[in-house]
């Protein structure tokens, strides 16, 4: 079929020009259409130089010469007022990530107290390994006793008012004493968000580097603890992943089953929807409604979630949201927290699809809420499943449009499995850097931001780099445009450089292994940190670096922050609202390598972001004698 131009400057994948034109042809505006709407966008917004901290505003600066207010009413300078927006962006992804950390440890708690509906503890030795890290006693105390005081431990840094952070710890011993003499070493998780709330106040910090030094401590306190908090014990609960076989893209929908899709990002819902779907007595009743059975698909980061650990096919990553629902074949959307367009609500009133809202913290407009709890988790998640069943007679038959587009894929490289890839150790991987068969690592994370056509930065970015032999390690949803691409895929070395190839055909894996959802970017921390640890250098002097091709959320913002501090040097695809100062874009784009010995650049073609992140390999390569 033959698309128009627009169609096809909106993405790069086939299933989605299909499905944006069934819009069209159906009436139904999309998030691209709602961006067209919003243009031109603010200027000032786009450079941070707006600010609303207080009833005296909105103040704008001008960031022409001559021309318009300097200061704000209060006096704030360009450099103030980008400064302030940009930590507060900090605080609300580290909010994010972080909660997400602090509900898995809730449910570890239960789950050991025999409180909770449904879950168990499925990695004992991972749950007695993090127990020893927090030093707590093992020898003799059965798992539930262990279970609790783990949990009641990790709950603790949230709320600690004098660090350290455990898992902080984890990064190599000069990179620790780095973050105690910038003062960035954080206290506590909670402490450090809300600090930056008060920091933000009118009248409190007005020194625009200052306030940068403090969102990177908030930063570090998400990826070296709440994130990873929430990777660590989901682990523990639902297993450790490992690589396995799945599909992704729209065409994992079946017009002959139920289909369900569950879409965020807490694994504690999904779990438990993916167990009740295989209930004989659900499946039953899909069929006594003329179903085949029950199809669970997932979407964004919940998506990465159970595909890492169950094989759960993929539908898609975040701009797909709306199309899977245009399919007129998913019988329920199944939502709980992050990235879940409102839009849905609306939309989904268009078709059968019921819009189902799960966590007590997000409501939605349009949607059906029923109320998650960890408590009587496997009763609820049945009924919602059973709600889903039953909407499938609904169906409408002549507004089914289901692409063919479907991608094996092979998921699930936790740090484990990468351990055990490489037969127990790191050795191999360490060798065939020094050796040059790999020439580095790229860590490929993020979003799908609407200002750019849909994973055309996140799949080239990834070609190039596997072109010029250097692995790639992913995460969220970039893990989720490799997969459509084919590049989650063995037979993907095909597109590898000659050295990378070799390791990739003689492992039986990937050139680019995904990770898990966005919260595990703390698995690629913990194995720069082992890496580092074995070289005896910091990991600002790895052949590492990190991209964000497509970001859009806060969480990005606090991501792309925590790596910066940890010492990698990362490559934003679209353009942070930080330009309106001089003094903030001097800080994060150059200044800051002197301080904590990375930086960020901003290129929005992949090639070009491609070659920066390949010359700062090289570079690290050369410092390191190899």
């Amino acid at each position: 079929m033959t698309y128009s131009d627009k169609i096809l400057s909106r993405s790069i994948d086939p299933a989605v020009h299909e499905m944006l034109a069934r819009a069209e042809e159906l009436g139904i505006g999309t998030a691209w259409d709602r961006y067209e709407a919003q243009l031109p966008q603010c200027g000032f917004g786009e450079l941070g130089v707006c600010c609303r901290h207080c009833n005296m505003g909105p103040c704008r600066i001008s960031p022409f010469d001559g021309e318009g207010p300097k200061v704000g009413v209060c006096g704030a300078t360009a450099d103030i007022i980008v400064a302030r927006g940009l930590i507060r962006m900090i605080a609300a992804g580290a909010a994010a990530h972080s909660d997400h950390g602090r509900d898995i440890a809730h449910t570890l708690l239960l789950t050991a107290e025999g409180k909770s509906g449904g879950y168990q503890i499925k990695d004992e030795a991972k749950l007695k390994a993090l127990a020893t890290e927090y030093g707590i006693e093992t020898e003799g105390r059965n798992t539930s006793e262990i279970a609790i005081d783990l949990a009641k431990a990790v709950y603790a840094e949230f709320g600690k008012q004098e660090g350290p952070i455990q898992f902080t710890r984890r990064a190599p011993e000069k990179r620790v004493t780095l973050w105690k003499k910038l003062g960035i070493d954080p206290r506590g998780i909670d402490r450090e968000i809300v600090e930056i709330m008060h920091r933000t106040h009118i009248g409190v910090d007005n020194d625009p580097v200052h306030l940068i030094l403090h969102g990177l401590r908030t930063a570090v306190s998400d990826g070296w603890g709440g994130s990873m908090v929430a990777t660590e014990l989901s682990d523990i609960l639902f297993g450790a992943p490992a690589p396995q076989r799945s599909v992704a893209n729209l065409g994992v929908l079946k017009a002959d089953h139920v289909n369900i899709i569950l879409h965020g990002h807490e694994p504690t819902l999904s779990e438990m929807i993916v167990a009740a779907a295989e209930d004989p007595e659900m499946v039953a009743l899909a069929e006594k409604y003329g179903a085949k059975g029950i199809n669970v698909c997932g979407m964004c980061c919940t998506g990465n979630e159970i595909l890492m650990r169950h094989g759960v096919p993929i539908a898609g990553n975040f701009l797909q949201q709306e199309l899977a629902v245009i399919t007129g074949a998913v019988d329920a959307m199944i939502v709980d927290v992050q990235c879940i367009m409102p839009a849905l609500g609306s939309l989904t009133g268009c078709f059968h699809t019921k819009f189902i809202s799960t966590s007590p913290k997000a409501k939605f407009p349009g949607a059906v809420h029923m109320e998650f709890n960890e408590e009587h988790a496997a009763e609820i998640a049945k009924d919602i499943v059973k709600v889903s069943v039953e909407n499938f007679r609904f169906r409408k038959p002549e507004m089914v449009h289901i692409p063919d587009e479907r991608m094996e894929c092979m998921a699930g490289f936790s740090v484990e499995a990468i351990v055990d890839a490489l037969g127990g150790t790191l050795d191999p991987l360490l060798d065939a850097i020094k050796g040059g068969a790999i020439k580095g690592i790229g860590a490929l994370v993020g979003c799908n931001n609407i200002k750019i056509p849909h994973d055309e930065s996140h799949v080239n970015l990834i070609r190039e780099l596997i072109r010029n032999d250097v692995l790639v390690v992913t995460t969220g949803c970039n893990a989720i445009a490799a997969a459509k691409a084919g590049l989650l895929l063995p037979e993907a070395a095909a597109e590898c450089g000659e050295g990378l190839k070799g390791v990739c055909k003689a492992l039986g894996i990937p050139p680019a292994l995904h990770m898990g959802s966005c919260v595990d970017i703390s698995r690629i921390l913990v194995v720069c940190s082992a890496i580092a640890n074995a070289l005896g250098v910091d990991i600002s002097d790895l052949p590492a670096a990190g991209a964000a091709p497509e970001w859009m959320s806060e969480k990005a913002v606090s991501i792309g922050a925590y790596v910066v501090a940890s010492g990698v040097f990362t490559v934003l695809g679209t353009v942070p609202q930080i330009l309106g100062s001089p003094v903030v874009t001097e800080l994060l784009t150059k200044t800051a390598n002197d301080v904590v010995g990375a930086v960020f650049a901003v290129e929005t073609d992949p090639s070009k972001a491609a070659r920066l992140m390949i010359d700062h390999i090289e570079a690290k390569r050369t410092a390191l004698g190899i």
